[in-house]
């Protein structure tokens, strides 16, 4: 497996990473079988591990930190926090109060003194950003975070991060992890270039568009209904659509759909490694056994035409909303000046 490098830092990542959501009581249980498939992963070469404190409530960090033990030193581990952790309104966000807080919870249930990467999950408006890059800055300061990383920033946001780290000297932003796929193309357009701008790697999720890319979701077809049943971006049918063409466009060029699908997720040069989350072996398997697909200029074009650069077909349920599109009153003027006008 040929490493990249994430971003300026220097450490070299696999171009596929293990992500670790599926382990735990949201996906796989059985925490056996899940360090069986992270040493599989490991042993094929995949040295980056991403999870996040909130997959199953940190039992998936806790599953991570069983299996990594004794392979501490050769792996790059990534984790995140923002997302809710109980009910207390304190135990969630970008503030200094629950980074410091979490970050000590983090490295006890990953069993490590120190994290490669740790990510703020979501932006939290709430919270000034220097307040959180400052908090961020100390943890590398005091050895137990080396690097640090954003996740569903929009551009405008990791702009004005960088240059609040470069005015008051705090550690800046070194990765973002955005959604990434064919069918959700959005960040070419500014994220990818902002990233390549500042020399941040990029650590994408989705690859495989929440499963629609492996062709089990058709259009035309009752098969896996309990998947798009989820969310609705499942059910959208200019995503079905799209993959009602990309199924014969990988069978042309002889190759699974979900290795062509990794393979353009890994192929933009912006893009250090792309996010698998196999549940069992055997879509680990699956996957690892398309890991060195390159796609032709031919297919990449093929693929253009189905889905434009920049375009994302849909909205995925789970991406970010500023506060501008989620308060009404951001968006619209009172009633009152709107009469006057």
């Amino acid at each position: 497996m040929q490493y990249r490098t994430l971003g300026r830092t220097g450490i070299k990542v696999s171009p596929y990473a293990l992500g670790a959501m599926m382990f735990g009581a949201v996906g796989n249980p059985d925490h056996d079988d899940s360090v069986r498939i992270i040493h599989r992963a490991l042993d094929a070469g995949i040295n980056f591990i991403d999870t996040a404190d909130m997959y199953s409530y940190g039992e998936s960090e806790e599953i991570v930190g069983k299996a990594i033990a004794g392979r501490r030193d050769s792996l790059v581990v990534a984790t995140k926090l923002n997302l809710p952790m109980g009910d207390d309104p304190n135990q969630q966000g970008n503030s200094r109060r629950w980074i410091m807080t979490e970050v000590e919870n983090s490295l006890r249930r990953l069993q490590t003194d120190y994290i490669d990467l740790y990510q703020i999950h979501r932006p939290d408006p709430s919270t000034d950003i220097e307040e959180t890059l400052s908090a961020l800055s100390d943890l590398i300061h005091s050895g137990k975070v080396r690097a640090i990383g954003s996740s569903a920033m929009p551009a405008s946001d990791m702009v004005e991060a960088q240059w609040v780290s470069e005015r008051r000297g705090l550690e800046r932003f070194r990765a973002e992890q955005p959604a990434y796929s064919i069918l959700s193309r959005g960040i070419e357009t500014e994220v990818l270039p902002v990233a390549q701008r500042y020399g941040m790697g990029v650590l994408v999720w989705s690859p495989l568009a929440m499963g629609l890319l492996t062709g089990r979701v058709r259009r035309d077809q009752a098969t896996d209904l309990r998947r798009s049943s989820m969310f609705t971006h499942m059910r959208d049918p200019r995503r079905l659509d799209a993959v009602e063409e990309l199924i014969p466009l990988a069978e042309q060029a002889g190759i699974k759909l979900t290795h062509m699908a990794m393979a353009f997720a890994i192929s933009h040069p912006g893009v250090t490694s792309a996010i698998i989350g196999p549940r069992t072996m055997d879509h680990l398997e699956d996957l690892l056994a398309g890991a060195e697909t390159v796609l032709t200029d031919d297919v990449l074009d093929r693929i253009d035409a189905i889905v434009p650069p920049g375009t994302d077909l849909g909205r995925l349920d789970m991406a970010y909303n500023p506060p501008a599109i989620l308060d009404p009153r951001q968006r619209r003027r009172p009633v009152e000046e709107r009469r006057a006008a």
